[in-house]
């Protein structure tokens, strides 16, 4: 009886364990798939515009099908990363990504940014360098500091009507994204 006993709570915690890792370990694998799509994009330095979402269509990003996006992936090793633009006056949002998934930065232009989009994301490093101000940034510039290197940007855009999705997409195409070295 007590052998019983014992062999289901040994059970008991075994299943807790690996109940436990495969719940703890499956946000690292997701994130991870997240950036190996990014990767394969070619939007290193430049914004690469995604394709719009087409209903009954395989959509591994789960992207909103209303909205128009670019994606540009940048390397903060080869320097600050500087991300600009002039958007249409309709609304949109802009996030920064580290390479596991996580949200570092994120705004929209209700924020009072208007149609410009100035960010500069900047390793731990190069933030010293800005405090001390050792590196020079334009005025107005939006600082995201990241602990990791590798990141990406994911600009949305949001056509009010589906006749303006192109120009919206014309848009994201003329997005810079680019190193800025010291």
């Amino acid at each position: 009886m007590t052998r019983t006993v014992l062999w289901l709570i040994a059970g008991g915690v075994l299943g807790g364990v690996i109940h436990l890792a495969v719940i703890l370990g499956l946000p690292s694998l997701a994130a991870n798939a997240a950036w190996v799509q990014v990767d394969a994009l070619d939007a290193l330095g430049k914004p690469a515009v995604l394709p719009a979402v087409v209903a009954g269509e395989e959509n591994p990003l789960r992207l909103d099908p209303e909205l128009a996006y670019a994606v540009c992936r940048l390397d903060l090793r080869n320097g600050a990363g500087i991300v600009r633009g002039v958007l249409p006056l309709a609304f949109w949002s802009v996030a920064v990504y580290g390479r596991d998934g996580a949200v570092l930065y994120s705004t929209t232009n209700r924020d009072g940014i208007g149609q410009s989009l100035e960010l500069g994301i900047f390793n731990q490093a190069q933030t010293r360098l800005l405090a001390q101000q050792q590196l020079d940034v334009a005025e107005g510039l939006l600082i995201v500091e990241s602990r990791n290197d590798d990141v990406f940007v994911v600009v949305r855009l949001a056509p009010p009507h589906q006749a303006m999705r192109k120009r919206y997409e014309a848009a994201l195409e003329t997005i810079s994204c680019t190193n800025v070295t010291g």
